[in-house]
C-alpha cells in the first residue's frame, strides 16, 4: 500500500517563528512514515529529502497583498497538481487560515479575540501620525483573517487541533464552535532544553550580553510583541524602576516602534531588543525568569521551554501555558493580561526570593517533562489516517477513482 499523501498548506515554515517551528518538529516526525507535499512560499530548517516542496512564488509588496496572492494561488497550485500530474492528497493540513478545503487546521491563534482585545490599541488618535499606514494594514488584515475564520470555522467538515483548552472557549465564543476539536498539548526538545544545559550555558551568555550577577534577567521571546504584552511587561518595568531588573525581548519584528515606547517610559538602559538565535537555549540560559504576559496566545512554546529549562515563568491567563501551571508551584498566572501591577509584584517575589524562584524552577522543569514530540507525533498521526480512512470510504472518492 502507497503511503498516505498529506498536504500542508503554510505560507513558509522557519523554526524562528512558533507555529511554523510546531509544524516542522511534528513533520519530521512523521516523514518516514506518511508522503508529504508542502505547499510554502519559502522554507528553511526542513530535510527536503524527506518532503516534496512545491514552491509558490512571493508577491512583493505589502503584507496584505501577498496574503491575498498566497491565498488563492495554494488553491490553483494543488488543484493543477490533482487534475494534471494526477497528485492525490489524502489529507489537505493547514497551521491557520491558509486554505477552504482544509482536512484538519491546528488552531494557533483566533484573531477574532486577539482583535478584541488589541482594538484600543489600534486606534489612530492612541499614536502617532506616522504609525498610521502601519496600524491600518495591521486592521485591514485583521478583518480579512476574521472573515475568513467565520466562513471556514463555522463549517463542520474539517477537525480542528487545539493546542489550548482556551482557544476552545475562544472559538465558541466568537463562531458557535464546539464540535470536533481535539487539544493536543505541544511537545518539547528535552535534549535541547534542560537545566543542565541551561546552568552550564549561564556564565558565558551573561558574559556576551554584558549582564552582571547584580542583574535580575527578564525574557520575553516572540514575534509580534503587541500580542505577547510588551506594553504590560514596560509598565511593570517602570513599577520595579528602583529595582535592578532588566528585560530582553527577542524576536524579529522591527523595533523602532517599541524604542519609542521605551524612551518615553524612561527605560532605555534596562530594555534590549535581541535578534534571535538558532540556539535559543543561550537566552534562556542568560536569563533569571520568563514573562509572557500575552494578550492572545494559544500555547507559546518559550515559555513552555523555559520551563523545561528550569526557569521561573510568569504567564496570563490568556497564554494557553497557563493550563499546565499549577500557580505558585511551577509558575505564577496573571489573571488580567493588563495587570501592570500584578506583574511587577510576581516578577518583585521572585527577584526577592531565590529559594522560591529555584525550587519554582525545578518544578517547572518536571511539569515540561511530560511533553514530548513523540507523543504529538502519535497523536497526529492517528488522525491523519482516521481522515485518511473516511475520505476514501466516502462515495465522491470511489467515484473519482473511476477509470
Amino acid at each position: 500500500m502507497r503511503k498516505i499523501q498529506v498536504a500542508v498548506v503554510s505560507p513558509f515554515l522557519d523554526k524562528s517563528y512558533g507555529t511554523e517551528r510546531i509544524i516542522i518538529e511534528w513533520i519530521a516526525r512523521l516523514a518516514e512514515e506518511f508522503e508529504f507535499h508542502v505547499y510554502s512560499q519559502d522554507i528553511k530548517d526542513v530535510d527536503l529529502s524527506k518532503v516534496v516542496w512545491h514552491r509558490i512564488p512571493k508577491l512583493p509588496g505589502p503584507h496584505l497583498a501577498n496574503f491575498l496572492w498566497w491565498f488563492a494561488a495554494n488553491h490553483i497550485r494543488r488543484s493543477w497538481d490533482r487534475h494534471v500530474r494526477g497528485l492525490q492528497h489524502d489529507v489537505v493540513f493547514s497551521p491557520g487560515i491558509n486554505c477552504m478545503d482544509a482536512d484538519l487546521i491546528s488552531v494557533h491563534i483566533v484573531f477574532g479575540e486577539f482583535f478584541r482585545r488589541v482594538k484600543p490599541e489600534l486606534k489612530l488618535a492612541r499614536n502617532p501620525v506616522r504609525f498610521w499606514p502601519r496600524l491600518l494594514h495591521r486592521k485591514l488584515y485583521y478583518r480579512l483573517i476574521i472573515s475568513l475564520e467565520r466562513r471556514i470555522y463555522t463549517g463542520r467538515a474539517n477537525l480542528l487541533i487545539l493546542i489550548a483548552k482556551k482557544t476552545a472557549a475562544d472559538l465558541d465564543r466568537h463562531y458557535a464552535r464546539r464540535e470536533g476539536c481535539v487539544v493536543l498539548y505541544l511537545g518539547l526538545d528535552h535534549a535541547t532544553y534542560q537545566p543542565a544545559r541551561r546552568i552550564a550555558l549561564r556564565a558565558e551568555a551573561r558574559r556576551q550580553l554584558n549582564l552582571s550577577d547584580e542583574r535580575f534577567a527578564v525574557l520575553m521571546v516572540g514575534n509580534d510583541w503587541h500580542k505577547k504584552g510588551i506594553r504590560v511587561l514596560l509598565d511593570a518595568l517602570v513599577i520595579l524602576r528602583d529595582r535592578p531588573v532588566d528585560l530582553l525581548i527577542v524576536g524579529r519584528e522591527d523595533p523602532a516602534p517599541f524604542r519609542a515606547m521605551v524612551a518615553e517610559k524612561s527605560l532605555v538602559n534596562r530594555v534590549r531588543f535581541l535578534p534571535p538565535r538558532p540556539d535559543i537555549e543561550f537566552y534562556y540560559a542568560a536569563a533569571d525568569a520568563y514573562a509572557g504576559p500575552s494578550l492572545e496566545d494559544t500555547f507559546a512554546l518559550p515559555p513552555a521551554e523555559a520551563m523545561a529549562c528550569g526557569l521561573p515563568v510568569v504567564v496570563s491567563r490568556e497564554n494557553g501555558v497557563y493550563e499546565i501551571i499549577e500557580q505558585g508551584v511551577d509558575g505564577l498566572i496573571l489573571d488580567d493580561p493588563n495587570d501592570a501591577n500584578g506583574l511587577a509584584a510576581f516578577i518583585e517575589r521572585l527577584l526577592a526570593d531565590k529559594e522560591f524562584r529555584e525550587r519554582m524552577g525545578e518544578k517547572a522543569a518536571e511539569k515540561a517533562n511530560q511533553f514530548t514530540w513523540e507523543r504529538n507525533a502519535r497523536d497526529l498521526a492517528a488522525m491523519f489516517e482516521s481522515i485518511a480512512r473516511r475520505k476514501m470510504a466516502s462515495p465522491t472518492h470511489a467515484i473519482a477513482e473511476k477509470p
